[in-house]
């Protein structure tokens, strides 16, 4: 009996130690999660969402929030120019702000159209892209309020406005690259609106130039580096990397060659559990560690959901941009 008994307790354990270790090689997120959360460097930080939320993000804690219209457009895009102002747009709309939260300029999307992605060139021009029935890529001068400039770039028949675009960025070479989420590709534009190069990019959401001439997308299930000749240089698959990331939105890249990716949650869909909230965003070094993540769903620093971070004192989106002509 005795010899029976201890066969027995020996079986259980090692099914215990089995399941235990099959548990850990499943599990998607570690016990501590890496970096120093808020404290990891200063952020401006937005997300889509039922409210237009965005904050800055300084030693640990928000000195700086807009709380905008609820249910009156998603904030997809954010951009904190060097003269402190901050660039939006908003799925209704693009506009611009002052710290003091006034108005500067602001554009309303025709009915039926929408907007998810600004860039500024200079102090007094703004790059956009209206989606609808005929989309345009737009160049306004904030300072007149006057549009300068526009070209149409094509979208997938029939067109869902929605899912037309999200993310572009102009290049060093005076060109445009935009992620058309409806047609799962990315292109690169000239001031004329002549498609100079185009890669297929099933569930793109974002891309931006670097400054080694590549491009740096992210999708769905992955962001990858790609140069002029279409050719993957750097790819990380998310579904490797040992989070969940199951929404990315944007990935930037670093100037110590990291790269941010942002994670959103869709908060028309479903609810957070607080007690098991998403991660928001993650750093990945160039060998693909995770070393740094965000989760800050509670007060005093409730975030939200996760679209697009940029990093202060770095430079990031610059304004020091031309496109064609206009600079």
């Amino acid at each position: 009996m005795r010899l029976a008994a201890a066969i027995y307790l020996l079986i259980i354990l090692t099914l215990n130690t089995v399941s235990f270790a099959q548990f850990s090689k499943t599990s998607t997120l570690p016990v501590t999660l890496p970096g120093k959360g808020l404290s990891q460097f200063d952020f401006l930080y937005a997300g889509e969402a039922k409210e237009q939320n965005m904050y800055i993000v300084k030693n640990g804690a928000i000195i700086w929030e807009y709380k905008g219209p609820k249910d009156k457009g998603e904030i997809s895009d954010a951009v904190l120019m060097s003269n402190g102002n901050i660039l939006f747009a908003h799925q209704f709309g693009v506009t611009l702000i002052s710290q003091e939260k006034k108005v500067l300029w602001n554009y309303d999307a025709p009915k039926g159209s929408e907007i998810h992605t600004a860039q500024p060139i200079g102090k007094e021009l703004v790059v956009f892209i209206q989606g609808g029935d005929t989309a345009r890529v737009m160049v306004v001068n904030v300072k007149k309020g006057e549009t300068v400039h526009s070209f149409i770039i094509p979208t997938k028949k029939p067109p869902s406005v929605h899912g037309q675009f999200r993310h572009a960025r102009l290049t060093s070479r005076r060109t445009l690259l935009v992620a058309h989420m409806d047609m799962g590709k990315v292109c690169e534009y000239d001031v004329n609106g002549k498609e100079l190069f185009s890669y297929n990019a099933p569930g793109v959401w974002s891309v931006e130039s670097l400054k080694n001439g590549n491009m740096l997308i992210c999708c769905r299930s992955q962001v990858v580096e790609v140069n002029q000749k279409g050719e993957t240089v750097w790819d990380v698959q998310l579904r490797d990397i040992g989070f969940n990331i199951n929404s990315p939105q944007i990935a930037t890249r670093r100037p110590n060659g990291n790269t941010i990716i942002n994670n959103w949650f869709n908060s028309w869909s479903g609810t957070v559990d607080i007690n098991s909230p998403p991660i928001q965003a993650i750093e990945v070094t160039p060998d693909k560690r995770v070393v740094w993540a965000l989760k800050s769903w509670a007060a005093p620093a409730a975030l939200g959901p996760s679209t697009t971070i940029q990093i202060l004192n770095e430079k990031g989106i610059s304004e020091k941009v031309k496109f064609g002509k206009f600079k």
